[in-house]
């Protein structure tokens, strides 16, 4: 693909791991949709950065550190952190015509300067979730919008796998959703969005807007400024 101008404050997807890695394998399935999508908009001149999760390749690699010895938050989040890097390094190839060829682990490193239409992330240091990577990106290139692409359609009040009276929720202020998700963060935590990349998500008065990543389309609806499913986060 022919290299373009292309100029315009970037959107920002925060990708869980699962989508790409699920407890079934790699779901090369999603990721041809999610090229096609990303290759169609970035065609018209948009830009994206994306950061990957671990999924079940982190959990994996977790679950069997648990049971073979006693771990550190760090030693756990590093497995975790190394597992979004294999996503990551993943993706940029997959995306190889379109991204900078270099994946970012640091967001905070100086004079990351790129053209291509797409930039891809991954984890960066124990403490700090891909959701934070993420924000932090945003914050640094100016985007306005954050998408958190997950498995679920809604963020809900509590559990829906638990509580058969969870109500969906379609949009709530920063405050309210801190107050769902707590403030701390947790090695393989699964929350809509992590605490600490709320926190200053809501600071930099960052939209986020979460939704199902398998639903390409409703994505597409999202871009192009028609309805869509999901929960905003304001």
């Amino acid at each position: 693909m022919a290299k373009q101008k292309v100029s315009e404050v970037p959107i920002v997807l925060s990708v869980g791991g699962s989508l790409v890695v699920p407890k079934t394998g790699i779901d090369t399935n999603f990721l041809k949709n999610l090229k096609k999508m990303i290759t169609k908009h970035a065609a018209a001149g948009r830009r994206f950065i994306i950061v990957i999760g671990g999924g079940t390749t982190a959990r994996n690699y977790q679950s069997a550190a648990k049971k073979l010895g006693e771990l550190t938050r760090d030693d756990l989040d590093w497995l975790g952190i190394h597992s979004t890097r294999l996503n990551g390094h993943l993706l940029r190839t997959i995306f190889r015509d379109l991204a900078h060829p270099v994946m970012i682990k640091d967001p905070t490193k100086p004079n990351i300067k790129w053209t291509e239409p797409v930039l891809v992330a991954a984890g960066w240091k124990p403490g700090w979730s891909t959701d934070y990577v993420a924000t932090r990106l945003a914050k640094r290139f100016g985007a306005k919008t954050l998408l958190n692409l997950s498995n679920i359609d809604y963020v809900f009040d509590k559990d829906p796998n638990k509580f058969s009276d969870a109500v969906k929720i379609k949009n709530i202020s920063w405050k309210d959703f801190r107050k769902i998700v707590g403030n701390e963060w947790d090695p393989g935590m699964n929350a809509p969005f992590d605490p600490v990349a709320s926190r200053l998500a809501e600071q930099i008065g960052l939209e986020v807007v979460v939704m199902n990543g398998k639903k390409i389309k409703n994505i597409e609806n999202l871009l192009e400024g028609k309805k869509f499913v999901g929960t905003v986060i304001k």
